[in-house]
């Protein structure tokens, strides 16, 4: 069997050859391996792919903490994850991540969508994904997120993806799912936050627009950020146009956060990322 390794602990001499004569006394083969010192916190970051017959992880895992007291260790079977998509109106987005999941260019599987419009539902059902509408204008936002939890719990995900979610989560909502809503953002963060940047971006005169793909916490486009691009931009395009041209990106980044978060890529600290 595969298994992912993730280990982030306080930098130190001599961590790659603890964590080696582990895996080794353990008859576990390292397939790939990346790892990461950030010198100012003097942190260290360790993934690796590994892999063999008749891994005891309940053991290894112990064997590991043993060794590196102080470190965040997991291992995860290497699988196809889980995800359940939440959309609003927006087709671009969501549509983009179902084409990639029929063409197996993401390997996901889709639980379910749920949106709080009705008209993507069409969309959904040509890939034969269930589709859940819960209308959000005539209850109020709990009753609305409860309604979604309902749901949710039927599927327990991997992650939750902000397929153009329009709306705010709640505190509640939020801390159910640490670090595993991933939102896109259609803007270059931290600029031009909250609602139609694409035209705050037109009134500043950008040269350049981009799209940011972040974890969701309780401080508005504020999570740890996953993945950023951009694309240029000129005085001759009305603000529509640089919207047309950002929804392109926002694609791009969105589909690449997915594939790092799917693989065990992501680290996560000091409201930042790592990603190995």
């Amino acid at each position: 069997m595969r298994f992912i390794l993730l280990i982030d602990t306080k930098d130190e001499k001599g961590l790659i050859y603890k964590i080696s004569k582990v895996l080794f006394e353990h008859n576990v083969n390292i397939t790939n391996e990346q790892e990461f010192v950030d010198n100012q916190n003097n942190k260290f970051f360790y993934r690796s792919e590994i892999s063999g017959e008749d891994i005891d992880i309940d053991t290894l895992q112990r064997e590991l903490q043993n060794t590196l007291p102080l470190a965040n260790i997991k291992i995860t079977i290497k699988r196809t994850k889980n995800i359940i998509i939440l959309a609003t109106k927006e087709a671009h987005a969501l549509g983009d991540i179902l084409i990639k999941h029929y063409s197996k260019d993401l390997d996901i599987n889709i639980q379910c969508v749920i949106a709080n419009r009705d008209n993507l539902q069409a969309l959904v059902e040509k890939f034969d994904i269930p589709f859940y509408y819960i209308d959000a204008d005539n209850i109020d936002r709990v009753e609305h997120e409860n309604k979604m939890l309902q749901v949710i719990a039927k599927y327990n995900p991997d992650f939750i993806v902000l397929a153009k979610f329009m709306r705010i989560l709640t505190p509640n909502f939020v801390e159910k799912f640490p670090n595993k809503i991933i939102n896109i953002h259609h803007s270059f963060l931290p600029a031009f936050i909250g609602a139609n940047p694409y035209k705050q971006a037109y009134q500043r005169g950008v040269k350049i627009i981009g799209a940011t793909a972040h974890f969701v916490n309780n401080d508005l486009d504020d999570g740890p950020i996953i993945e950023q691009d951009i694309v240029r931009v000129n005085h001759e395009m009305s603000w529509e146009e640089m919207r047309n041209k950002g929804r392109d990106v926002e694609k791009i980044v969105l589909n690449r956060a997915i594939k790092l978060a799917i693989e065990d890529r992501i680290f996560v600290y000091e409201n930042k990322t790592v990603i190995l």
